[in-house]
C-alpha cells in the first residue's frame, strides 16, 4: 500500500524536521510525503529540502486558508491510495505505517484515526498535558479509549482517509471549528468504514504553555458545538460531563465562600477525583512531579472544554 502523507505547517520548521526524521525511520517506505505551508512568514522550504535525497517529498506554499483547507489541498497533489493526515508536532514510532497498513487490510478499513502518547523524553509539563487529553479521568475516552473501535471521531493531527473516500466526499468543510470530527461523521453517514486503530499512535510533541493549553481547551469546546452546526447530533452527554464539572467547580467555590452547606461531601468528591488523577498519571510516567502537574492540567482542560461549550451554545442560541 502506497500512503501520502499531508502535513498542513504554519511557521514551525523545527517541528517538521522532528517530524521528518521520525518518517525517515519507518520500517514500511512506501509513502511520499507532502508539506503544505500555509501561509507562514517562518518559512519550512529548506528544512523540506534537505530531506529531498532521503524521502519522496513535495513542498507547496499557499496564502494561509487554515489547516483543513491547506489538507484538502495536499490531498488534491496526492497519488497514494491512502491519505494520512499529520500534525506538524507530532513524530511517529517506527512502525507507524507497517501498523497502519496490517489493520486497514485486516479490517477493511475506509478510514482511520490513530490515538496520541508521550515519548519518555517530553518535558514533565508535556507529559501532563499529554494524561490531561487522554485519560479516563477526562475527555481521554473521547479521544481513543473507546471499547468500540467504530464509535471513534478522528481527530487531524493523526487521522487518514482512502483515495475513494476523497474522490466521494471531498474534505474538510471548514478551515479549523471542528473540521476533523465533522469529517469523521460526513464519512460514516456516507457507509464508509472509520475505526479507530489504536497501534497507530503518534507522540504527540506539544509546545504549549498552560495558558495557550487553557485556549486550546476552550476551543476545543466551541468546535464540539460548530460540528453541530453540520450534524445536530454531534453533541452528546458525555461532550457535556467537561461543563458540568465547570459547575461543579463553581458550586464549590460558592459554597465555601457563602454557604458552606452540603460542604464536606464536595470537597470529598473533588478530593477522590484529585487523588485519582494524581496517583494514575504518578504511576503511568513513574514521576510524582508529572502527577502534580497533571491534575492542574487536567483541572485546566475539562474547565476549558466545559466552558468553550457553554459559550458557544449560547452563541448558537442567541442567534438562532
Amino acid at each position: 500500500m502506497f500512503f501520502s502523507c499531508i502535513i498542513p505547517v504554519y511557521n514551525r520548521p523545527d517541528e517538521l524536521k522532528d517530524l521528518l526524521n521520525s518518517l525517515l525511520q519507518q520500517s514500511h517506505q512506501s509513502f511520499e510525503v507532502i508539506v503544505v505551508e500555509d501561509g507562514s512568514t517562518l518559512r519550512c522550504k529548506e528544512v523540506v529540502a534537505a530531506f529531498a535525497d532521503q524521502l519522496t517529498i513535495h513542498y507547496f506554499f499557499q496564502e494561509n486558508t487554515g489547516q483543513g483547507f491547506a489538507r484538502n489541498f495536499g490531498m488534491q497533489q496526492a497519488k497514494g491510495d491512502f491519505f494520512v493526515i499529520l500534525d506538524s508536532d507530532v513524530l511517529l514510532p517506527p512502525s507507524y505505517f507497517e501498523r497502519l497498513q496490517e489493520a486497514i487490510q485486516a479490517r477493511s478499513l475506509d478510514a482511520f484515526g490513530g490515538p496520541d502518547a508521550a515519548a519518555s523524553d517530553f518535558s514533565p509539563l508535556q507529559k501532563a498535558m499529554d494524561f490531561a487529553m487522554t485519560s479516563f479521568w477526562t475527555t481521554g475516552g473521547i479521544r481513543g479509549k473507546l471499547k468500540n473501535p467504530a464509535a471513534y471521531q478522528a481527530r487531524g493531527f493523526n487521522m487518514g482517509v482512502s483515495r475513494a473516500v476523497f474522490a466521494r466526499l471531498g474534505g474538510f468543510v471548514d478551515p479549523n471549528r471542528g473540521e476533523d470530527i465533522e469529517w469523521s461523521l460526513r464519512i460514516k453517514k456516507a457507509g464508509f468504514r472509520l475505526e479507530l486503530v489504536s497501534e497507530a499512535f503518534v507522540y504527540h510533541k506539544r509546545k504549549n504553555t498552560l495558558l495557550s493549553f487553557a485556549k486550546q481547551a476552550f476551543s476545543f469546546g466551541r468546535n464540539r458545538v460548530n460540528v453541530s452546526r453540520f450534524h445536530p447530533e454531534a453533541i452528546k452527554l458525555v461532550h457535556a460531563l467537561p461543563s458540568f464539572f465547570l459547575l461543579f467547580l463553581i458550586s464549590l467555590a460558592v459554597n465555601l465562600i457563602f454557604i458552606q452547606l452540603l460542604l464536606l461531601p464536595h470537597l470529598l468528591m473533588l478530593g477522590t477525583w484529585a487523588t485519582l488523577v494524581m496517583s494514575q498519571a504518578t504511576l503511568q510516567y513513574r514521576s510524582p512531579l508529572v502527577g502534580g502537574l497533571a491534575l492542574v492540567t487536567s483541572l485546566v482542560q475539562l474547565a476549558g472544554y466545559g466552558l468553550g461549550l457553554l459559550w458557544e451554545l449560547v452563541v448558537k442560541w442567541t442567534k438562532g
